[in-house]
């Protein structure tokens, strides 16, 4: 009896950063298939020396379930998922081995997961497809001068929903503060001088330095212990960084 793997990553993750079993699985079947060859993840299992086989393109969830499992029914069979997740093909599967008396097993290998914080990855994706060619004309126009309002704005509702109790709320705020931070950073990307331009990973890098710099007693050899210590640590090496920044 035959195995039929499916093989779900997160689109987030570099395609060959799989688990050890997910490449175990891949490298140990007898057949790999696939429905798109240009998917990021078959273009990683193809560069690492394995035949990958592509389906008909027009096979229907079904239609690909009962060919899946027919592949399975001898012989170890990996699916490499879609980036689109292969909509009902794991109900069609399900549909198609319970009608079978001898099934092949099939099981889900995954291969990789989102770590914390992976979704603002599909944030910045969606804001910088919003500001390219093809995008929205609304937000293609924006400037840094046009979008402060709305940061003003959106930081007020959130401080609201803070005091809403409402956390729920106060996460979509958030939200939409977040998308101004987005926002700024992209349009700083189309800036027409290098002493303009930058970018979320600019933002972001000098958040993480000055957080490091700001929490000696987490990330170096500080003695804070105390909110009121950690306070006045953070208020004397923020007054040391503007000194250091007049003179320089």
């Amino acid at each position: 009896m035959g195995r039929l793997s499916l093989l779900v990553t997160s689109p987030r993750v570099a395609p060959g950063l799989m688990s050890r079993s997910a490449w175990y699985a891949v490298e140990s079947a007898s057949a790999r298939l696939c429905r798109d060859v240009t998917e990021p993840v078959v273009d990683a299992v193809v560069e690492s020396g394995l035949d990958v086989e592509p389906v008909d393109a027009e096979l229907d969830a079904p239609g690909l379930a009962r060919m899946l499992v027919d592949r399975a029914a001898g012989t170890d069979v990996v699916w490499l998922g879609s980036s689109d997740a292969d909509p009902g093909l794991t109900d069609a599967i399900a549909a198609e081995v319970s009608r079978l008396e001898a099934p092949p097993e099939v099981e889900m290998v995954v291969g990789s997961w989102d770590v914390p914080g992976s979704r603002l990855l599909d944030a910045v994706v969606v804001m910088d497809r919003l500001r390219s060619p093809g995008g929205c004309p609304w937000d293609a126009q924006q400037t840094h001068e046009s979008l402060a309002p709305y940061l003003t704005e959106e930081s007020g509702e959130a401080v609201e929903a803070i005091a809403s109790g409402d956390r729920q709320h106060l996460a979509e705020e958030l939200g939409d503060v977040l998308l101004q931070v987005l926002f700024h950073a992209r349009v700083a990307e189309d800036a027409a001088t290098d002493a303009e331009r930058f970018d979320i990973d600019d933002v972001a890098a000098g958040l993480v330095a000055k957080l490091v710099r700001r929490h000696p007693h987490v990330f170096a050899d500080g003695d804070a212990s105390t909110p009121e210590e950690v306070e006045a640590a953070w208020a004397r090496i923020k007054a040391e960084e503007k000194a250091a920044k007049s003179s320089g």
